[in-house]
């Protein structure tokens, strides 16, 4: 009797999950919804199951694969930085003979005197006449005269164009062009020295001597 019962039970079950079938189609499913599956996890299948009806909870092996995903595209090669600019020959700087002479210590000029003395002439041809050699192109010569403070202004001005004149005449002696020299005269207006007024006359001439002085300044392009 009790197998009867099971057989019969067996069979509505059977029966529920062929009901079930008509929407499912490949695979039995109970009243509630769910595969039918064996004890061994095995989905029961229908006999209209074909293997275009497999899923993948039953039939994984049977479920085409999904195509994988293209590659992405290489991204696109870097332009290659263009090659630095060749950088600009730097223009050699033109050559100078410019240059400055001052006439000092023994050269300067005597007190209220606008005679050069030997010392002087020596410095003249050592550093200007020497200094003019290397010049391809003498563009000016120029030429300033000073004098101490003693005396007026008017006085001293005349002094010091007599000094410049001086210079002058001598590198024109020694085949300076004329033309390129100028002279000026700055009287008692640039001291190189001060002296206090406290000392005897005598004292102050030797105390000024160094503005007893010429300035030579020399300006041309170089060899």
């Amino acid at each position: 009797m009790k197998a009867l019962r099971f057989a019969v039970a067996a069979l509505a079950i059977l029966g529920g999950a062929q009901v079930a079938d008509a929407s499912a189609q490949g695979y039995l499913t109970d009243t509630r919804g769910p595969v039918v599956k064996s004890g061994f996890g095995l989905c029961w299948r229908t006999g209209a199951w074909t293997p275009a009806m497999a899923t993948a909870e039953c039939d994984p092996d049977l479920v085409p694969k999904p195509a994988p995903a293209p590659a992405a595209p290489a991204p696109a090669p870097r332009p290659a930085a263009p090659a630095p600019k060749p950088a600009a020959p730097v223009a050699a700087k033109p050559k100078r003979c410019d240059a400055t002479v001052t006439l000092q210590n023994d050269q300067v000029f005597m007190f209220d005197r606008a005679v050069l003395t030997a010392a002087a002439k020596e410095r003249l041809e050592k550093d200007v006449l020497r200094q003019l050699l290397t010049c391809s192109t003498v563009e000016a010569v120029i030429v300033e005269g000073h004098t101490d403070r003693l005396g007026s202004q008017q006085y001293n001005q005349k002094l010091s164009e007599r000094r410049a004149e001086s210079v002058k005449r001598y590198l024109v002696a020694r085949g300076v062009d004329p033309a390129k020299i100028e002279t000026l005269g700055m009287g008692k207006t640039v001291p190189a020295k001060f002296c206090p007024d406290a000392k005897n006359r005598k004292e102050l001439i030797v105390c000024l001597a160094p503005n007893r002085r010429a300035i030579i300044t020399i300006k041309g392009a170089g060899k």
